[in-house]
């Protein structure tokens, strides 16, 4: 079906329909009140024909009780009817034989006003019987007062009532009319409707009139049919049938008209829209009118001008579009700055929910959630102080997601914030976990909504939607999206830091591995050198290891290793690095520390891996203490080399000499022949003392550590845990 004849359909039911249903109800209407108004009037003139009927018995009533109490029965009963009381007396005794009669009695049968149901069949007179008694009391028999039921009766009580009244004659057959008011062509149609009706309803006649039975019923003995016609006009129905088609014809037009006017701007529209489909941008639809489908072709040639401008902006600078995809790609790809990634995920969390302010927390060691990331609480989370803001596991909001692994959003009541949550009016926190598949059984994504708590990488949580506003399940979707990508960016900035640190670490003994020592080393060089300061580098090596293989198993030999390198971990400074060379042989590299503050070190790392005997379990799986020793050589530079691969050449040779004087000692490297030209001079000032021993002191533009090997003897200080 077409746009114009949807129009034209629309149109006819929108204007022809309240017509018709008007006309329908007008009709409707119109009949309803007629017959409302023809029933109420019957039920008027069936109460009076009741009235009447009543009033004529009692007449008789009154008459036959008048002739009973005289005893003159023939004067009385003369009387009677000459006053007009009744038509005709009768008196009769007992045995049924009639003593006395009027003249003029009306034909059998009578019809008794007193009848409790009053039987069928013709009525030609009522009848009021009275017993005739003596002054004992004894019947002696009765009077009859009687009154013919003729024409002009059923005049009277048309004249009362207002209606035509019909006396139905049903002595034999079917119903037929004894006497009437009504016209000689409505009778047939009141008998037809008044046949099969119970008393007291109320029915209509094929010619416009309303029937009514009355009677007979006890106190009313007559069968009666009451008639009132229709005071609907005349030929409403075709008057409203004409209304309707001469309105059902203007609505045609004038939908066709209205449809045609519609639907040709649309067409050309259409075509237009067609041309541009095929590529052809300068369609035009011409305008026609002011309306809104004028100033949809306005808009339309509008559109088409600037999409060809947009087409040549476009085609201009895909390539330049698809070289920065590629850029964006690779970055995001390779880039490890998780501040960075986390800080974008947020961001971009804020802009897509409307929300004013939020946070990444990450799960740290010890239970707790640490803030990585906020914006919107001027820099900082709320209570926090210099240091960065953390959340215990199950406290407050984001303590509980982190902890139970199920997301929360809702509306803050008037009650103060819980402790760990920011002041807000509404939020929403999703938790996130490492990506399944990444070597941790049973990890899932935090878009399943159930994170187990002991996987949990942490919180993704937004406060306040701006216009005040509770977030919904889009924004949870929204936000689950984010959260997950997040998981992914943390999980791989952990995954690269942990192969970093697999790489750079010897899996024996957690010690940085010698990759690892070249670039500390030529490190701590280079920042020696540019601002004149000192680096001594220890290298260790057991006494007699291969002795232990040998002996004990290479089982224990690791357990020996294991247990050095722990000791010499607990014995060096947070500023310290200490590395497995390889074998026996370890490394340990003291920033801004001079020759006294090595043999310091040297000395203390000795009396630590001698003070106390290594326990291993041997061949025959029983536990054996062993007695381990070290030998230490020590360099120092710029005293002993200028480039740190000779400073540790330079500390193995003090090594050798160390075994060479018996083991279990340490010894400096020799100081080297003063050199006509430095690549990198030393200021006179960084010169070794007289004693021979190079250190770090007053006045000497350098200074250690408070409490560093530089400085004497200090506490031990903590390991990294590497």
């Amino acid at each position: 079906m077409t746009l114009r004849g949807r129009l034209t359909a629309a149109f006819l039911a929108v204007a022809f329909g309240p017509v018709l249903l008007g006309a329908v109800f007008v009709a409707s209407t119109v009949t309803a009140v007629d017959r409302s108004r023809a029933t109420e009037r019957l039920a008027v003139a069936a109460t009076a024909v009741r009235t009447s009927i009543d009033a004529l018995c009692q007449q008789l009533r009154a008459a036959a009780d008048a002739v009973a109490l005289t005893a003159d029965h023939a004067g009385a009963a003369t009387q009677a009817v000459s006053r007009g009381l009744a038509a005709a007396v009768l008196v009769t005794d007992v045995t049924g034989r009639v003593s006395h009669a009027t003249p003029d009695a009306p034909p059998a049968p009578w019809r008794d006003c007193a009848a409790p149901q009053p039987p069928g069949g013709s009525v030609s007179a009522l009848v009021v019987r009275v017993e005739l008694r003596d002054t004992a009391g004894m019947t002696l028999g009765t009077v009859a007062a009687a009154q013919p039921v003729d024409p002009a009766l059923i005049a009277r009580l048309a004249a009362v009532t207002g209606v035509a009244v019909t006396l139905l004659d049903g002595a034999s057959g079917p119903a037929q009319v004894a006497h009437t008011t009504e016209s000689a062509g409505g009778r047939d149609a009141v008998l037809a409707a008044a046949a099969s009706l119970p008393d007291g309803r109320v029915s209509g006649t094929t010619d416009g009139r309303y029937v009514r039975r009355a009677g007979p019923t006890t106190g009313q003995p007559l069968p009666l049919v009451l008639s009132v016609p229709s005071n609907q006009p005349p030929g409403l129905h075709a008057v409203l049938v004409a209304v309707v088609l001469l309105a059902a014809l203007l609505g045609v037009a004038a939908a066709w008209r209205l449809a045609r006017v519609t639907t040709r701007p649309l067409v050309e529209l259409a075509g237009a829209v067609d041309r541009v489909a095929a590529g052809d941008l300068t369609a035009r639809v011409p305008v026609r009118s002011g309306d809104e489908i004028g100033r949809l072709a306005v808009a339309f040639n509008r559109m088409t001008r600037e999409t060809g401008g947009y087409l040549a902006a476009l085609a201009s600078s895909r390539d330049q579009l698809r070289g920065h995809l590629a850029v964006l790609g690779d970055t995001l790809a390779s880039t490890h700055d998780l501040q960075r990634i986390l800080r974008l995920i947020l961001h971009s969390a804020l802009a897509a929910t409307g929300a004013r302010a939020g946070a990444v927390l990450l799960t740290e060691p010890g239970g707790v959630l640490v803030a990585q990331c906020t914006e919107g609480f001027d820099g900082r989370w709320p209570g926090a102080g210099a240091g960065a803001p953390t959340v215990p596991l199950g406290g407050g909001v984001v303590g509980t997601v982190a902890a139970t692994g199920q997301p929360r959003r809702g509306r803050v009541g008037p009650a103060p914030a819980e402790p760990g949550d920011p002041p807000c009016r509404t939020y929403i926190a999703v938790p996130f976990a490492a990506p399944a598949g990444r070597g941790e059984p049973g990890s899932i994504s935090a878009a399943d909504g159930d994170t187990p708590a002991e996987l949990a990488l942490g919180v993704l949580a937004l406060y306040d939607r701006l216009g005040g506003e509770e977030f919904d399940d889009d924004d949870l979707i929204t936000l689950r999206t984010f959260a997950g990508h997040a998981a992914v960016a943390v999980d791989n900035v952990r995954v690269h830091e942990e192969n970093q640190r697999l790489s750079l670490t010897d899996p024996l003994t957690g010690l940085w591995n010698y990759r690892y020592l070249r670039e500390s080393l030529r490190r701590e060089v280079e920042r020696a050198s540019r601002f004149g300061r000192m680096v001594s580098v220890l290298v260790l090596d057991l006494d007699r290891f291969k002795t232990v293989n040998d002996t004990y198993g290479h089982a224990a030999g690791d357990t020996v290793l294991a247990e050095f390198a722990r000791r010499v971990r607990g014995e060096i400074r947070e500023v310290d690095l200490a590395f497995r060379q390889g074998g026996e042989e370890f490394v340990v590299l003291l920033p801004e520390t001079d020759a006294r503050g090595a043999t310091i070190v040297a000395e203390r790392l000795g009396a630590a891996v001698r003070g106390a005997p290594v326990v291993v379990v041997g061949h025959t799986g029983v536990r054996e203490p062993i007695q381990v020793t070290v030998s230490i050589g020590i360099a120092v530079f710029p005293d002993h080399a200028d480039t740190g691969p000779q400073v540790l050449q330079a500390a193995d040779e003090a090594l050798y000499a160390a075994k060479a004087a018996g083991r279990d000692t340490w010894r400096v490297a020799s100081a080297r022949e003063a050199s006509v030209t430095r690549e990198m001079p030393v200021p006179p000032a960084a010169r070794s003392p007289s004693d021979g021993l190079p250190r770090a002191g007053p006045g000497t533009g350098r200074t250690g550590p408070p409490g560093g090997a530089s400085s004497g003897p200090h506490p031990p200080g903590r390991g990294h845990g590497r």
